[in-house]
């Protein structure tokens, strides 16, 4: 059946549902989980105009605070799925556009499965299925579970 299932967690309501589907599917197959959190590298201009300040501590550029809350988002993504039962999770963070990193990431891995949100926390994304999911489905050539 499956072997690998990659999930791809943005820290989201709808990530949360994807990886508790995901944890199901892993235990059933004996499968390992792997969580990827994509985060999006900004360009000097957007990082000069951005209102995103982290906890009191200066992250020296916005692509280290975006890696940081990435990498907090995988965490907890990790710790959450073993919670669920799954004895094999590995967490990944990756730099780059949402859809294409994921798609790639999941050939790069060999995974037999991609596990995404219908909504995650993108802007523009959320008014519709989300364009996250819906570019994964239509890029991928595996089989994608959207929640």
């Amino acid at each position: 059946m499956f072997k690998k299932i990659l999930l791809a967690h943005d820290g989201s309501k709808g990530a949360d549902g994807a990886m508790e589907k995901a944890c199901e599917l892993c235990k059933l197959a004996g499968a390992e989980l792997m969580v990827v959190t994509v985060y999006r590298h900004h360009s000097i201009l957007e990082a000069s105009l951005s209102m995103v300040r982290g906890s009191g501590e200066d992250p020296g550029n916005l692509d280290d605070a975006m890696k940081a809350a990435a990498r907090e988002v995988g965490e907890y993504a990790k710790t959450r799925a073993k919670e669920l039962g799954v004895e094999k999770v590995q967490a990944f963070i990756k730099g780059g556009p949402s859809a294409r990193t994921i798609v790639a990431f999941a050939r790069e891995k060999d995974c037999d499965l991609i596990a995404i949100g219908s909504r995650g926390l993108g802007a523009t994304e959320g008014y519709m299925l989300g364009s996250v999911s819906h570019k994964v489905t239509s890029l991928a050539r595996l089989p994608v579970l959207v929640v």
